[in-house]
This record gives structure tokens, sequence and C-alpha cells, in this order.
């Protein structure tokens, strides 16, 4: 996308001009979040992969948007998103 602007081929007494317009491709899921079970008190890691990296993403729980904190953490490297649930209860199924 940074690319789009508008280039230009000078040879002195002449120029041509052309806009190039980038669009950009839809961020997509190369693997999706997959069901898990764990073991009360345990920890527990769920992974995404997403086709672009440094693509924000934002975990919920239902409708609650999740925030980082003792209970939760994210992780980000490229592609890969991470979310690791702490001492999981029954609350966090």
């Amino acid at each position: 996308k940074s690319d789009s602007d508008t280039y230009s081929c000078d040879i002195g007494d002449a120029q041509s001009r052309a806009k190039l317009t980038v669009q950009e491709m839809p961020v997509l899921f190369k693997q999706e979040l997959q069901n898990e079970e764990a073991k009360e008190g345990k920890q527990v890691r769920l992974t995404c992969e997403l086709s672009k990296p440094g693509t924000p993403v934002k975990w919920m729980k239902g409708d609650t948007v999740l925030y980082a904190s003792e209970k939760y953490e994210f992780k980000q490297q490229g592609t890969v998103a991470e979310l690791i649930i702490r001492d999981v209860k029954s609350v966090d199924a």
C-alpha cells in the first residue's frame, strides 16, 4: 500500500507520469483456532495464524473483549497470534 503514489519518467524536455494504486489483500486465517481441553488450574494456549504479519488482533471471550492481565497474555510474532490463559477455571470454558 505504501508504494501507492505518482511515478514519473523524466527525459529532460518531457515527462511521462502515471499513478500507481496498490489494493491491499484482505487478511485471512491460514490456521484457525482449535478447540482445546485443559485441567483446572493449568494453563492453555490458543493459537491462530494469519495471512499477513503485524495484523492487529482482538481477543474475545464470547462478546467480551479481553485485555492483558495476570490471567491473559497475548503474544504475536510475524503471522502467529497467541492467547495464553493462566490458572484456568470452569468459568473460562
